[in-house]
């Protein structure tokens, strides 16, 4: 379905062309003055230089070539506006449409096309702590957003699981329990299908042998010793391996379904492990990778950077592998495996070199063909009211899942006082609440900035906050409920101001989801969202509803909201978050 303002555009291009003007000038935008017209067009000023004559002139001829009956105001201004008003009956064919057609009649831009959306990036054997908040929270939006456009969405949490923590685990895990079978290196038989530790005891191994290998060299270097072992297949330490990634993955799968974030594809670096050799190998082979200092690297920088980009290492001078042959390894596995048509890394912006590095040296070997899309959005960092990162109480780095406590009790806490619902709807309430909370007060940040967290805020019911959004939301269902069905009722013309400014707020929603997908800004979701939301309030508030007496009035202000609600379900379903029954 055509966007409005291209619609309005192709027929103001049209009455350019009519007036015998170069149609190329028709181009409409929103209204920089609301208080004067909803839409302008400025191009009688830019036309006036090639024709040579007074931008009015032109402006004026144009006027005369509109259709009146799409517009219920035309206007030419000095020195050259056009101001323009949507007729009634303009606007209501335009949402009738919308309402009926399949996702609003939103294009899908990404219809026969494959995005691979790189996002979460955990260690297994470590919690989830809140370092991981934006990466699963902008990536599962952004995710939801291209599966909306249509494109085939992959969602990849890529884990770090085959570095040097795995080695500091079997290393500590054989210090503590050496008569396990896994370190007897004659054993043949079955290992157990039962891990060694619980979750609790993996996390509490991994930071006690990070911080021994600091201070103990000869267990370093057995740390190092196990992880080349078990890289290059020792039988016992893939077992613990795999009892760790079991472990692990279980934990991870239960955090973040918890913050209602999922992955269609659960790989890992140790995936692309294998396609290492033959990559690094050929790579070598044509002369695109180039010793340096016993190194070998890929040189990456341009004649046209303004900075200097360092070579993508590929091979330390040691022999080993770092996370840039990962990254591109995995490349090659997911051009292997999908042939996507983009690639989107979501990660702290202070990786953004790295990533540079990476995606040229996979443009200019050839590891990804130059159609392909590489981008990667570096997010800021979630700060405390100091201004610095956000720590515990005791400085410490917060666990994800204690984030998540906290918030889900600060609003059970105003839930409860304020007797929002049912004893026995509390937590199902409790839970959807906080969860808007949290992800609307990150999200409707632009991702690359910095922000305060701050739970107050977040959690209030008024102003620019998630639970505001879901109490529209859930406003307008008390009143659907209500009414009765409501499902089929078509959009009439706008009975006031209120209802038209509504349902030019509606009209906005293909543009900012466009620009959303776009720029990876959820944000701009956000944004729309919130002036949605306050349209229907004021329209709420200024219209009788449920008490009009005139039944096909009242039917029209029925198919309004409900046509914003259905949009604001959709959108805050884009965000990760989704409205309770009662609020």
């Amino acid at each position: 379905m055509e966007k409005i303002l291209d619609m309005i555009s192709a027929k103001m291009a049209e009455a350019f062309a009519a007036a015998g003007y170069d149609a190329s000038f028709g181009r409409v935008t929103v209204s920089n003055r609301p208080d004067l017209c909803q839409y302008q067009c400025n191009g009688a000023l830019a036309a006036a230089k090639q024709y040579k004559c007074a931008p009015i002139q032109i402006a004026n001829a144009v006027a005369e070539k509109l259709d009146a009956r799409d517009f219920s105001k035309i206007e030419a201004v000095m020195p050259g506006f056009l101001n323009l008003n949507l007729s009634d009956s303009f606007l209501q064919e335009y949402l009738e449409a919308m309402r009926t057609a399949p996702d609003f009649g939103v294009e899908k831009l990404g219809a026969g096309q494959t995005a691979i959306v790189d996002y979460g990036g955990p260690n297994v054997a470590k919690p989830l702590h809140i370092g991981h908040l934006r990466s699963a929270i902008i990536g599962e939006s952004l995710k939801r957003l291209y599966k909306f456009f249509g494109y085939n969405t992959i969602g990849d949490i890529h884990l770090g699981d085959w570095g040097l923590q795995m080695g500091l685990i079997i290393a500590e895990l054989q210090q503590r329990q050496p008569e396990l079978c896994y370190f007897d290196p004659d054993y043949t038989g079955e290992y157990p299908v039962e891990p060694p530790f619980t979750i609790s005891q993996l996390e509490e191994i991994y930071p006690a042998a990070a911080a021994k290998k600091k201070e103990d060299e000869a267990f370093a270097e057995k740390a190092h010793t196990a992880t080349f072992e078990l890289q290059n297949g020792r039988r016992g330490y893939r077992a613990i391996w795999q009892h760790i990634m079991n472990v692990s993955v279980s934990d991870l799968k239960k955090n973040y379904n918890n913050l209602n974030v999922g992955f269609e594809s659960w790989l890992g670096e140790s995936d692309a492990d294998p396609y290492i050799p033959a990559m690094v190998a050929d790579l070598k082979d044509r002369g695109l990778a180039v010793q340096s200092e016993g190194a070998w690297v890929i040189p990456v920088a341009e004649e046209t950077d303004k900075k200097e980009i360092p070579p993508c290492i590929l091979v330390k001078s040691d022999g080993s592998a770092i996370y840039a042959t990962t990254d591109l390894a995995t490349m090659v596995q997911r051009m292997e495996d999908f042939r996507p048509d983009k690639m989107l890394y979501i990660t702290d912006k202070r990786q953004s070199l790295h990533f540079e590095q990476v995606f040229r040296a996979a443009k200019k070997s050839g590891i990804v063909p130059a159609e392909t899309t590489l981008e990667h959005l570096g997010f800021g960092t979630m700060n405390g009211a100091d201004g610095k990162p956000f720590k515990t109480r005791d400085g410490g780095v917060m666990r994800l899942e204690q984030l998540i406590s906290d918030m889900t009790d600060f609003v059970r806490t105003k839930v409860v006082e304020n007797q929002i619902v049912a004893a026995d709807e509390v937590e199902e309430t409790t839970k959807k609440i906080a969860m808007a909370a949290l992800k609307y007060g990150d999200l409707s940040n632009q991702p690359t900035k910095d922000y305060v967290f701050d739970m107050d805020r977040f959690a209030a019911f008024e102003g620019n906050t998630g639970p505001y959004i879901l109490y529209t939301v859930v406003r307008i269902k008390s009143i659907l409920a209500k009414y009765g069905s409501w499902e089929h009722l078509p959009i009439q013309p706008a009975a006031n101001e209120y209802a038209k400014d509504l349902m030019l707020a509606i009209t906005k929603l293909a543009p900012n989801l466009e620009t959303a997908l776009r720029t990876s800004s959820p944000n701009v979701i956000c944004a729309y969202i919130y002036e949605l939301a306050g349209c229907v309030n004021k329209f709420y508030h200024e219209t009788r509803i449920l008490s009009e007496e005139n039944a096909a009035l009242q039917q029209g202000y029925i198919a309004l909201i409900a046509l914003a609600k259905n949009i604001l379900e959709t959108c805050i379903d884009l965000l990760g978050f989704s409205a309770p029954e009662k609020m």
